[in-house]
């Protein structure tokens, strides 16, 4: 019976060790992605930016394009 226990002790130390393993693995890639994707989500963000401040100067929204908006809301919901 010794063996048995032993062995099975053998096995939980070993998946736990493996498990612990898996997740630094995974953390550490997170980590390397988000430093890669960091710029791309400034570029991206900037961009958008940029698009919103253009449309605030070119056009001021008035009584028909917030109607129109409504009606785009409410044709997507509908759609969903």
């Amino acid at each position: 019976m010794g063996d048995k226990m032993l062995a099975g002790l053998q096995l939980m130390v070993f998946g736990m060790g493996m498990v612990y393993v898996f997740l630094i693995i995974m953390i550490c890639c997170m980590k390397l992605m988000s430093k890669i994707i960091a710029p791309i989500a400034a570029k991206q963000k900037a961009a958008e930016d940029a698009a919103k401040a253009a449309v605030k100067k070119s056009a001021p929204a008035s009584s028909d394009d917030t109607a129109l908006v409504a009606a785009a809301v409410a044709a997507v919901a509908a759609r969903r």
